[in-house]
């Protein structure tokens, strides 16, 4: 869903732009010539750029982990925690076909709740491995990428989360979901 709305938000940019520009050739015409003001183009100007926004704002702000391509998912490792309250799930999601790649995402599932949370997104490296360092400590090493693609992580799975753009930690709808969020500093 989420290309989908990138491309009609491009395309709606698009659209507003060629408005934008038959409205001031309007206007000035409007201006110069005392032809009638040009309402309608105007109103279809502010109607695209409203579209545009809209799309926008939603895209960067009301982001979820339920976007997740899962129809491709593939399963990576399980690890239980020292003390079987938690098990973290990894899985791989390939995207772009020949040309593209790989991202994985961990999935927490809380045995005593009974509930299951996303706490990590990123790019994948050649060598993943999940590692506990305590009942609700999570090392996550994601490496041997090229230079600076790393995206290692160490969490409190109750209370942190990483996504490799950072768009779970602009989010308005995760805001409740975490203590800490983390990104990945170029």
């Amino acid at each position: 869903m989420t290309p989908l709305l990138h491309i009609l938000d491009f395309l709606a940019l698009v659209i507003t732009m060629i408005l934008l520009i038959a409205f001031i050739v309007k206007w000035i015409a409007h201006l110069t010539k005392q032809k009638a003001f040009p309402r309608k183009t105007l109103f279809s100007t502010l109607i695209g750029l409203a579209l545009f926004s809209g799309i926008f704002v939603y895209l960067d702000y009301f982001f979820t982990f339920d976007r997740i391509d899962r129809s491709a998912m593939q399963i990576g490792p399980e690890v239980p925690s020292p003390e079987g309250r938690y098990t973290a799930h990894a899985y791989y999601e390939p995207y772009g076909g020949a040309a593209g790649g790989v991202n994985v995402w961990i999935e927490i599932e809380n045995h005593a709740s009974s509930t299951v949370k996303t706490v990590y997104y990123a790019d994948a490296n050649p060598r993943i491995s999940l590692t506990w360092v305590d009942e609700q400590t999570l090392a996550i090493e994601n490496a041997g990428g090229p230079a600076a693609s790393d995206r290692n992580a160490t969490l409190n799975v109750d209370t942190e989360i990483y996504h490799d753009t950072g768009l779970a930690c602009q989010s308005l709808l995760m805001k409740n979901d975490y203590e800490q969020c983390y990104r990945h500093e170029k």
